[in-house]
Order: C-alpha cells, then sequence, then structure tokens
C-alpha cells in the first residue's frame, strides 16, 4: 500500500525508532504537510495511542506505523500546541505529554550572545531549569555538545533510552534542548550522546547542573527552583563599601568534611555546619571562612580540587538551599565566605566533561596543551570562547546566586606558563616564542574584570607561587586583576626558619626578614593553609623544635608574628588548637585536645591575636601598602630579635617584638616611635596562652631620646620564644 504524502517517510521512520535521528522536532510531535496537520510519536511499550489538547479535547486514535512504538495520524487542528497521549498496553494506561509539540525556550539573542562569548547569564539557559512553559508545568534542559549527531535527555524516567527524548540542535551555537513536560524537582538525569562517528559517548553528567547525586552515583539532579530567601541584606549592602585591602581579614580555612564528624562518622549537614561551624569561627574573632572545593566531585581524598560539577554544591552535605543557609548563617553572624574555585583543570571521569561530544571539547586535544602530568587531569582549552564562558559564568553563578565573598582562584601558576612541570618537548610556546599561555591570561582578566564590575564588595585571590608580576594589580594597569595574591614565599621562609632549632636560627635569620623587600609588591594573604599540614609534612606544631614547651612558645610567638606582620592572614583549621596530628581528610579533628591547657592556650591566642587585629588598625588598615609598616630592629641576629612599628593614618600606631630564642632578654632597649605609655595588648607568653607569664607588668614606658635615629627608647624584658604586640596608650 502506497505510504500517504502526510505519512512520515520509513527511513524517518527508522532513525527514530533506532535513535539515529539527528533532527527528531522535524518528524515528531505537530508537523504541518501542506494543508494538512499530522501527529506523530513515538513511545516505546504503548499498543494503541489517542491524542488530546491540553483542554481536553479528543484528537482521535494514532495508527501505529512501527512495533517498536511510533505512531502517526492526522489531527484536526489549526496551530502548533501542547498535546498530551494517552498510551495504553495490556498492562494498562499512562499519560504521556509530547515534547516535540513545544517550540524551543532559548531564543535568538541568546544564540547571538553565546555566539559572541559574551553571555554572562548561560547559568539561567543552559543545564535543567524547571518552568511553566506554553501552559504546562515541566523542564527545559539544555547543553552544548557542537559535534554530536544525537543528543539526549536520559534518567529513570524514561528507563535511561535514549531513543525517546532526543533534543532539537541549535546549529549556529551546538546547543541542544528540549522541554519536557511533567518532570520537576528531584528528577535524576544524564545525557546519552551519540559522537560525529556515530558511536555513543559515555553517559554524561549536566556540565550546568546545579545539583548531583551523592557519590558513589553519579546522575545530575533538577534542582528545586525556589528562590532562596536570604536574610543577610544588611551584610551585603556593608559589603558593598569595603575596599579590603584597607580591612582586616582573618581567614579560616576548613575542609567541611573532617572539621568535625557525627558521632556515627558520618559528615555534618549544610545546617548542622551553620549551627556548630559558624559560631565557632565568629567566636575566635575571624572575619572570613574560607572552604576547600564544594563543587561536586566523585573522589573524597582529592579534597574536592577534582571537580565533576562546577555548578552543584557537593551533596556530600545536604542540597544546594541547605549549602545557602550555611553563607546565609555566615552573614548573619558578619562572617564572608570564600570558596576555593577550580577553573585550571578538570577530571577525566568517563561521566565528566573529557571528550564531552565524542571529542576534545572543554580540553585541548594536543596532551601537550590539554593534559596535566602532575595531576592526571585535562587542562581547560582557554582558547575556546565557550569553554570560556563556561568558567567566567561558573564564577559569576557562585557570587550571585550563593552570595559568596570571594573565590580563592587554584593553581593559577599551572595556567600562566605553558611549560609549568613540564620538561624540554613536553610543551608548545605561545604564537611568540615564550612559555606564557596568552589565552589562559585572558580568561583570568575577563573573569577578574566581570567579578569585580556586577559584584562590588567581592574580590578574587590568587594562588600564584610564582614571580609573575601584577597579580594583585587591576587589569587596566597590566594586571591580571585579582585582589589578593596568597604569599607562599613567606609560608616557606618563615615556617623553615621556625623549623631549626633556636641556637641555629641567628644565621638563618634573612629568613624573616627577606620577604618584607616585596611585602608591598602584591597585595598578600599570608597562607598556613592545608597544604603545609598533609603529606608527611606534620602538623604546625610538630615542626616546631624544642620539648614540648617550646614547641608551644615556638607556635605561639610564631603566630603573633604572623599576625604582626602586613598581609591578611589565613590560618587552616585544627591549627587554632595547635593539632598534633597532620590533617586526614578520611576523620575529624582532635577535639579532645582542647582539654589540654597548652592547646586551649594557643585557641585563646588566636582569638586574642583576631580581636586585636580587626580592633587596631595598625594592625590591618595598610595591610598592603609600604607606609604601614617600618623596621625598628630588624639585624639583630645574635639575639634572633625582630621588631617593627605598624602604622595606619588616623589611628595609634602598633610595635611588635619577637624574641625567637629560649633565653629571656631583660633590659632589652628597643628604639620607639613615640614617648609615653605603650600597653601589652598581647603577650604569647602570658599564663592565659600557657606561657611562662613573663612580660611587663602590662606596660612599657617609652622616654623621650632625641638623637638616636627615633624619638624615644623604651627598655623591656623579652620573655622566651614569645612575642608582645605594644599599642600606643595615648591617655
Amino acid at each position: 500500500m502506497a505510504k500517504a504524502s502526510w505519512q512520515a517517510d520509513p527511513k524517518d521512520v527508522e532513525a527514530v525508532v533506532n535513535g539515529t535521528h539527528s533532527d527528531p522536532f522535524g518528524v515528531l510531535g505537530l508537523q504541518q504537510i501542506g494543508q494538512d496537520w499530522v501527529l506523530r510519536a513515538f513511545i516505546p511499550h504503548a499498543e494503541t495511542v489517542s491524542a488530546f489538547t491540553l483542554d481536553g479535547r479528543d484528537l482521535g486514535v494514532l495508527a501505529p506505523r512501527h512495533p517498536a512504538g511510533f505512531f502517526e495520524g492526522k489531527v484536526d487542528v489549526d496551530k502548533r500546541s501542547p498535546i498530551r497521549y494517552r498510551a495504553a498496553n495490556t498492562g494498562g494506561e499512562w499519560d504521556v505529554y509530547d515534547p516535540y509539540s513545544f517550540g524551543p525556550v532559548l531564543g535568538p539573542m541568546d544564540d547571538y550572545y553565546i555566539g559572541e562569548g559574551s553571555h554572562l547569564r548561560l547559568f539561567d539557559k543552559l543545564g535543567a531549569h524547571e518552568m511553566e512553559f506554553e501552559g504546562i508545568h515541566g523542564t527545559h534542559f539544555a547543553v552544548w555538545a557542537p559535534n554530536a549527531r544525537r543528543v539526549s535527555v536520559v534518567g529513570p524516567f524514561n528507563d535511561w533510552d535514549g531513543r525517546r527524548n532526543p533534543m532539537r540542535c541549535r546549529f549556529d551555537t551546538g546547543i541542544w534542548e528540549v522541554f519536557i513536560p511533567v518532570l520537576g524537582t528531584g528528577t535524576l538525569y544524564k545525557y546519552e550522546i551519540v559522537g560525529k562517528d556515530g558511536e555513543l559517548v559515555p553517559l554524561k553528567a549536566d556540565p550546568f547542573a546545579r545539583q548531583s547525586e551523592l557519590r558513589p552515583k553519579t546522575a545530575s539532579v533538577v534542582p528545586d527552583p525556589t528562590p532562596f530567601v536570604w536574610s543577610d541584606g544588611d551584610y551585603m549592602e556593608e559589603r558593598r563599601k569595603k575596599d579590603w585591602r584597607r580591612e582586616p581579614m582573618s581567614i579560616y580555612e576548613v575542609h567541611l568534611g573532617s572539621w568535625r564528624r557525627r558521632p556515627d562518622g558520618g559528615f555534618l549537614t549544610y545546617d548542622q555546619l551553620a549551627e556548630q561551624l559558624v559560631p565557632y569561627v565568629a567566636d575566635l574573632g575571624y572575619t572570613h571562612i574560607e572552604m576547600l572545593p564544594i563543587s561536586e566531585h566523585p573522589f573524597d581524598p582529592s579534597w574536592g580540587y577534582q571537580p565533576t560539577g562546577l555548578y552543584a554544591p557537593t551533596s556530600r552535605f545536604g542540597d544546594p538551599a541547605g549549602f545557602a543557609r550555611l553563607v546565609n548563617a555566615a552573614h548573619e553572624a558578619g562572617l564572608g565566605v570564600i570558596l576555593d574555585w577550580v577553573p585550571a583543570h578538570f577530571p577525566t571521569d568517563e561521566h565528566g566533561l573529557a571528550r564531552f561530544d565524542g571529542t576534545a571539547l572543554y580540553e585541548h586535544l594536543d596532551p601537550r596543551k590539554g593534559y596535566h602530568p602532575d595531576w592526571n587531569t585535562a587542562i581547560y582549552n582557554f582558547g575556546r570562547k565557550e569553554v570560556v564562558s563556561f568558567l567566567v559564568n561558573n564564577a559569576l553563578y557562585w557570587l550571585e546566586y550563593f552570595h559568596i565573598d570571594g573565590l580563592r582562584v587554584d593553581a593559577v601558576a599551572s595556567m600562566l606558563y605553558l611549560d609549568y612541570s613540564r620538561n624540554a618537548g613536553e610543551w608548545v610556546p605561545n604564537k611568540h616564542g615564550g612559555n606564557e599561555n596568552l589565552e589562559a591570561i585572558e580568561f583570568i582578566k575577563r573573569v577578574n574584570k566581570e567579578a569585580y564590575r556586577l559584584h562590588p564588595g567581592t574580590f578574587m585571590i590568587a594562588e600564584e607561587s610564582t614571580a609573575w608580576p601584577g597579580v594583585s594589580q587591576p587589569v587596566h594597569t597590566g594586571g591580571l586583576g585579582f585582589g589578593f595574591k596568597w604569599n607562599m614565599g613567606f609560608m616557606n621562609d618563615t615556617l623553615r626558619y621556625m623549623s631549626r632549632e633556636a641556637i641555629y636560627r641567628k644565621y638563618h635569620h634573612n629568613d624573616m626578614t627577606f620577604g618584607l623587600i616585596y611585602a608591598f609588591s602584591e597585595n598578600f594573604v599570608l597562607p598556613l593553609s592545608h597544604d603545609e599540614v598533609v603529606h608527611g609534612k606534620g602538623s604546625l606544631i610538630n615542626k616546631m623544635p624544642g620539648d614540648d614547651w617550646q614547641q608551644f612558645a615556638n607556635l605561639r610567638a610564631y603566630y603573633a608574628y604572623m599576625w604582626g606582620h602586613p598581609g591578611k592572614k589565613l590560618l587552616f583549621m585544627g591549627q587554632e588548637f595547635a593539632q598534633r596530628d597532620e590533617w586526614d581528610e578520611g576523620k575529624a579533628l582532635d577535639w579532645w585536645l582542647l582539654d589540654a591547657g597548652m592547646h586551649e592556650g594557643v585557641r585563646r591566642l588566636v582569638g586574642d591575636l583576631n580581636a586585636a587585629y580587626r580592633e587596631l588598625p595598625a594592625l590591618h588598615a595598610r595591610d598592603c601598602e609600604p607606609e604601614g609598616f617600618e623596621w625598628i630592629i630588624g639585624n639583630d641576629h645574635h639575639n634572633s630579635v625582630f621588631a617593627w612599628v605598624r602604622r595606619a593614618p588616623g589611628s595609634d600606631p602598633v610595635v611588635v617584638i619577637s624574641n625567637f630564642t629560649p633565653v629571656p632578654r631583660d633590659n632589652y632597649s628597643l628604639p620607639m616611635p613615640q614617648a609615653g605609655r605603650w600597653v601589652e595588648r598581647v603577650n604569647t607568653d602570658a599564663g592565659w596562652y600557657g606561657g611562662s607569664n613573663k612580660g611587663n607588668q602590662g606596660a612599657v614606658i617609652a622616654r623621650e631620646n632625641a638623637g638616636e635615629g627615633w624619638p624615644a627608647t623604651a627598655t623591656l624584658y623579652l620573655p622566651p620564644l614569645a612575642t608582645l604586640i605594644l599599642k600606643y596608650d595615648p591617655e
């Protein structure tokens, strides 16, 4: 029997049934053929199919065209509209809403800005978004896969059958989309992709997924679209006014999975962290919590630095709303939240970004540019505008949707240099023959510019370990545009000094002074981070030499030296109470140590250092500018004594003195910037902190002494292995 003019071509029918059709919207759903309207549906397992409009008008029974479940028939309609099917077989009846009777959700302006690489709301367009569309509730899916022959949404709702919900390709952009009625919050899904070679790619999680399954499962989850109700308006308004270079910034770095654990060993939830972590950090006087990466990641021992779901807060601790409640609680307590962000590389797990559409899409094809030998990861192709847009939008997403205050960008040096951790012949020079990754540099500048432009009061921090100039200088002056840079040199030099027996320190005095040569070349954060207390490096307390008392005294003196030093402060969790074991991400910190006076003493000191740092402008308002610092004594090698003055406009000066030997120094003569009474704001040898309780009875008198280069001189008692912070008292 001859095929009627309105019937689908048998080749199209076979292609739909076999899941090889590249344009299902050209076949399925309502199609106008000349003067006729034809309805076609592919519903596996159905034996009969009846069609209805959304208002219930019966359009009749469709005729079977293929035993696999392809049906079609002419219908009495005069325009395109959503369709509901009633399918039946011997097992019963069920309703199916036709995805192919809906128009596209994305529009020509989306195509334009996506094609230009300037779209800054991709997180509202790509991924899975539950919505009302053309009169019905459902979820819109969109994903970038320009080299695919077919892309389908699969999940339990369609038996993971890629033939059931193939997507429409927007050929100008390579984005595939489909609106699937009824689906909503909590739906599990992935993308089934047929590559240009006709082969199936391993099922892929959604790059823009806002929620993921709990590992080891890897499906994406349609998130709840209900907007989170924030109560941090006052905090956010105040944040807009801040120049963080001149504000106190003391950061508590935390790995959420191992700060504390439940009694059964399980993770605390985001809500439990809001109840326990936030008040603990606020009570210690910190200004910010910095979280190791919380983007979804499959492997716990990666600490989050190998993420597969950049847009999804990890499900280990709850849902996205739970994470928002944690941030909101921090803001209500006056704490900022910094996230570690990983745009340098990504893991090669088959459900992730690697060879996403069967080709090297997000990464470089050439392993000399696209493979990272240190971490066995793929490197983003920063020369591809769509990849740059993916990453720029991700940064903006965290800042906007979760009110994040700052992003600490991981492994910046690995992005800047083409030959990073590579031998000769293992890297490709840039077009000028150099080793600078020009494309990555432009990406870094762009993401920093957009973050500062769109979210005043936020900041970007670089983990960058080389001498690259202008990391924390504005882009318009030739810099990379970060607000701050981790000072790895300070950390390495001072820890090396502190790990030496006191008798040898006089030969390495410059380890503690060298950093001041370049201290104001960047806006620095002084980091004693997680990287210093893992992989056999031991904890900070165990790096200190001497017996138990000297180890604690050394650590206390070192902390106060750091808090008095120019630069913002960062301390990893557990080090605030001198955790003895090095960090293990698989278990909680040793909180029982706080029952011991020496450990509790260190915790008290950190709280008092934070209070002094926040309360005394001289200690923070010129952290990044040379006029805020002046050496008083920088060359007393023999006694291992250091002294300097900190200043800020309109505030009283502060003098910091460190004695890094176990020998007390009585009648130590110290030039002073001003005559008068100087109060011991902090003395790390105080009995309250576990010290020997030696000092200057709470205050020092500086007497005028013209002609000595300084206006005054004081005679002090310097306790052993201790740091004093003296505040001028104008009263």
